[in-house]
């Protein structure tokens, strides 16, 4: 349930591992998580994919000082800088990574293969071109950290009002799911990211959650035309304030440098 983007482990880790707080395999498998395999393609030098620890040493060679996260979706490019052509794959994908100190982005191809519950996932990060300039859209820590707990507040006044805030056993479920993975410490961000980017992470995922709950519900208690239209309407701007919020946490740590 919790919205942990591709992109956000490779910048974070990434990031951690350019500022040499962690070891190319640390970062490498951080970065891989529960998948099975990532590599990179396209990347200048490397005539074909290439493995994750080799490519974030060649992003080093070639200048890169940090990585910044690209959530982009129809009407809303955000964290992207052009050219079209690799805003257009990010948008596809949904996700995207951008490098600072040199004019790479990295967009992922993802691939699932096996029986339920025993899927293979490989993941293919697409080296390509971008402009050099300040990403879309993308607020301060302190900015994000205040938007998302007034469309927080705002949202659940609505959504509770109409009956579609999350409850029931898959809700529960749910946050029972959240609490527990909190309580044990999961590391949200990698080392070298401040302390407010971690709380605004931790709020943002927390945002997405219920946002996902409202919308698995599908018509809750809102019945009529109207209540379903003030739901959707509660919804997008939260879901737009925890994108911006997540590309805010997972960027602080180029930002900060």
């Amino acid at each position: 349930m919790l919205f942990e983007p591709r992109s956000g482990r490779l910048a974070a880790w990434g990031n951690a591992l350019l500022a040499g707080l962690v070891s190319p395999d640390e970062a490498a498998l951080s970065i891989v998580g529960e998948d099975a395999v990532h590599r990179v393609a396209g990347l200048p030098g490397e005539a074909g994919p290439v493995g994750l620890t080799l490519a974030l040493g060649r992003l080093r060679a070639l200048g890169v000082t940090g990585l910044r996260v690209a959530l982009p979706v129809a009407g809303h490019p955000l964290g992207l800088s052009g050219p079209p052509e690799f805003n257009a794959r990010a948008l596809e994908a949904e996700e995207a990574v951008v490098c600072a100190g040199a004019a790479l982005g990295l967009v992922p191809e993802v691939t699932e293969a096996g029986p339920a519950g025993d899927v293979h996932v490989s993941v293919v990060w697409h080296c390509l071109p971008v402009r050099e300039a300040p990403p879309a859209d993308v607020p301060s820590l302190g900015e994000a950290e205040r938007e998302l707990a007034e469309a927080l507040r705002e949202a659940t006044v609505v959504l509770t009002r109409l009956d579609v805030a999350g409850s029931g056993p898959v809700a529960e479920a749910a946050l029972s799911a959240y609490r527990a993975r909190a309580e044990a410490g999961r590391d949200v961000l990698a080392p070298g990211y401040p302390a407010r980017a971690v709380r605004v992470l931790a709020l943002a995922q927390r945002v997405d959650l219920m946002v996902s709950l409202a919308y698995e519900r599908g018509h809750g208690g809102a019945v009529a035309a109207s209540e379903m239209a003030a739901r959707a309407e509660a919804l997008r701007p939260v879901e737009r304030v925890a994108r911006r919020a997540l590309v805010a946490a997972y960027n602080s740590a180029v930002e900060q440098r």
